[in-house]
């Protein structure tokens, strides 16, 4: 299994960036998939999960904010960042959730790095 993360970089606040996790090694179009962040103190954190049914979730600081998708024929998924914070800075890891878990994974990638920062 691999999941390899691109698109993370630095970008003012109120500014946007769209992260892509490229997929392999496992039945992608039948998975559900997480995008995921490390907060201090706390570990990984799932910002935004589509499920193998098509429902997504997203949590709160995030809603109406970042925005996933996912092509299955690329095993690709994205997060849309956009208006973008200056605590929206972190590690985004693209990760395979445990099931049942939202906040445990079982696989992630390296991670890219965004910073928001005027």
């Amino acid at each position: 299994v691999q999941l390899v993360e691109s698109g993370g970089g630095l970008v003012q606040p109120g500014g946007s960036l769209r992260l892509t996790c490229v997929a392999s090694g496992f039945t992608f179009s039948s998975s559900t998939m997480s995008w995921a962040r490390q907060v201090p103190g706390k570990g990984l954190e799932a910002v935004s999960i589509f499920y193998s049914n098509g429902k997504t979730y997203y949590c709160d600081s995030v809603k109406g904010r970042f925005t996933i998708s996912r092509e299955n024929p690329k095993n690709t998924v994205d997060l849309k960042l956009s208006s973008l914070k200056p605590e929206d800075t972190t590690v985004y890891y693209c990760a395979l959730p445990r099931v049942g878990a939202l906040n445990q994974f079982v696989v992630r990638g390296q991670g890219t790095q965004v910073t928001v920062s005027s």
